[in-house]
């Protein structure tokens, strides 16, 4: 007998989902229509480009509408700058609008365009209505079939949520993939800054900005602007970073919207209400999601999953994407994102709605996977317990037994000014004995104690090995080798005076922080205090021999010089300028745990 060879098995790419569909491209030519003025309801007038199949036939429009400069985007500059994949140099995060030839030639009208006070489009007055009254006009051009969608990622996926909220009567479905946070309008402090953590992101993309900006010496501020904002100047954690510093004293004349956050870094009364409401009332199909890259950031994974699970009135559809960020200029998921819209706008039979609503990747297995919602149904939330001598333990401490006196781990962390070195602790799980997968947010329960009266909680989850050692008191064998492969997956954050928690909205898998300045709470130095922290989401299969690796600190550092980063998309935090002593315990009575959204293995 012959054997039937098997199949090859191929790279699988964790930017391209599995998804069979295309169809031949239509359109072999486009027409270009350049800084189109737009009239507003008051009048003012956006300028917006419009890319037309060659053709006299009405057809449905997708709009790209976000605060990046529409001239980024567009065919010339995908001709002059192919897409680059994350590790480029030239890779710039704001290319987001999508792959004009390939919408065009498929019969979708593109047009990308600006608010107001950005790049071409006029100043003045009110911006929230842009969207709505540009979808609107579209609809209504003859060229139009009445039908539009929306395309773009990032700061144009955060539009389409924005723009949904409002119910456009010609908005007829979206792809909000990377949506930014949606707690907030376009946005907010909650998922941007989780823990109520400041970073650098805003302050790192702010230099791609267009926005319309004349800065003059600093603005009068309100008398109670005025106090936040002297509050903030005499914060010595913001004095260790001059760069943020030199924002601050600028009160509001450069960089006015993270000037906001610096001087009143927490979440507005009733943020989280009203945007849950609103929410609640899209009624169009939503195709939303993110990838496990945007863990560093943390807006978009973070507003993907709290858009999913408060949208209830009409279909929709969530993907996440694997570690490596798309590439720029966008042109990733379009095949899916043509399914989607073949479906909406031209009613094709695409099966877009005869799968599982959620897909994602397994980095590890290095595979996509489905499930019917998120959390995923089946997921067993394991808790793995933290225990001396660098130990992360799938069995809980024993009552009335040794485990009750246990002595806590400690670390001393010295600031920017004093060290590079990052301090912190470290907990392994023992080599794995089989394949164990995770996918979801994982959560901290942590008791530990400081010296002063606030800090930074950062947790890092990694995945370490393979590793064939047996630990054993014979030289060489007692310490795990430094050598081991490590991958990191995900983190959290918290700020310690933030740990309180909405009871009400908290579950197991997601301790929700009420994040307000009323709510904050400044630690008593030495006592020992219960901090639930949340860990993004991830997907990842820990290969049998590899170890779980649980790693706890309270400052990162610039990776580049004078406060920028090697990689835009790669904040580091402002952290303490006082030297602090952090005690973590766990025993007993403090059974400091790791609670992991294992998924069962199918046989």
């Amino acid at each position: 007998m012959t054997a039937t060879p098997r199949p090859v098995a191929l790279p699988v790419s964790s930017e391209t989902p599995p998804t069979a569909y295309d169809r031949p491209a239509e359109y072999d030519d486009f027409v270009a229509e350049r800084d189109v003025r737009v009239p507003m309801r008051d009048g003012v007038e956006l300028c917006v480009d419009i890319y037309r199949p060659r053709t006299e036939e009405p057809l449905p429009a997708l709009l790209a509408f976000a605060i990046y400069n529409k001239d980024l985007q567009g065919p010339d500059i995908a001709e002059t700058i192919p897409p680059q994949p994350s590790w480029s140099p030239l890779w710039c995060g704001p290319q987001e609008a999508g792959d004009t030839r390939f919408l065009t030639s498929r019969g979708y009208i593109h047009v990308i365009g600006s608010p107001r006070g950005i790049g071409k489009s006029q100043g003045g007055g009110e911006r929230t209505w842009d969207s709505y009254d540009l979808i609107e006009w579209i609809a209504a051009q003859p060229w139009c079939d009445g039908q539009v969608g929306m395309v773009g990622i990032s700061g144009f996926g955060a539009e389409q949520m924005h723009v949904a909220r409002q119910r456009p009567p010609h908005l007829k479905a979206i792809f909000p993939f990377d949506p930014r946070g949606a707690y907030g309008t376009l946005g907010g402090f909650r998922e941007e800054y989780p823990g109520g953590v400041v970073h650098l992101f805003r302050y790192l993309v702010s230099h791609f900005g267009v926005f319309h900006q004349d800065k003059g010496a600093p603005g009068e501020l309100s008398a109670e602007k005025e106090v936040l904002w002297k509050e903030a100047m005499n914060n010595d954690d913001y004095k260790l970073h001059p760069h943020l510093y030199n924002v601050l004293t600028m009160k509001g004349q450069h960089l006015p919207a993270y000037f906001e956050v610096l001087v009143d870094p927490y979440e507005a009364e009733g943020t989280v209400e009203r945007s849950e409401r609103e929410i609640a009332g899209i009624d169009i199909p939503v195709y939303t999601g993110s990838g496990w890259y945007a863990y560093t950031y943390k807006t978009h994974l973070q507003g993907a999953q709290t858009y999913w699970r408060h949208l209830d009135k009409a279909p929709k559809k969530m993907l996440f994407a694997g570690p490596a960020h798309l590439e720029r200029p966008f042109h990733g998921l379009h095949s899916e994102i043509l399914r989607w819209y073949d479906h909406w706008l031209k009613g094709m039979d695409t099966g877009v709605l005869d799968e599982p609503p959620v897909r994602y990747w397994v980095t590890g297995a290095n595979e996509w996977r489905t499930g019917e919602d998120w959390p995923l149904p089946e997921t067993q939330w394991t808790p793995f317990y933290l225990n001396s001598w660098e130990r992360l333990r799938p069995t809980p401490f024993t009552p009335a037994s040794a485990d009750d006196t246990i002595p806590p781990d400690s670390f001393v962390q010295m600031p920017l000014t004093h060290t590079r070195q990052v301090a912190g602790l470290r907990y392994l799980s023992e080599p794995l004995s089989e394949d164990l997968t995770i996918a979801g947010p994982a959560v901290l329960k942590l008791f530990a104690a400081i010296d002063q009266e606030d800090t930074n909680w950062i947790v890092t989850l990694s995945d370490v090995g393979p590793d064939p050692s047996v630990r054993t008191v014979r030289e060489g064998e007692r310490d795990i080798d430094e050598s081991l492969p490590k991958r990191e997956l995900t983190r959290g954050w918290l700020k310690a005076s933030n740990r309180a928690l909405d009871e009400q909205r908290s579950t197991a898998w997601k301790p929700f922080h009420k994040l307000t300045r009323a709510a904050r709470r400044p630690v008593v130095p030495g006592e020992v205090v219960e901090y639930e922290i949340e860990i993004l989401a991830t997907a990842n299969e820990f290969r049998r021999g590899h170890r779980i690796c649980l790693e706890i600190s309270s400052m990162d550092t610039p990776t580049g010089v004078a406060g920028a980063t090697n990689a835009e998309y790669v904040p580091y935090h402002v952290c303490s300028s006082r030297t602090t002593l952090h005690h973590v315990h766990h025993n007993t009575l403090y059974p400091s745990r790791l609670l992991l959204p294992v998924i069962p293995r199918e046989h």
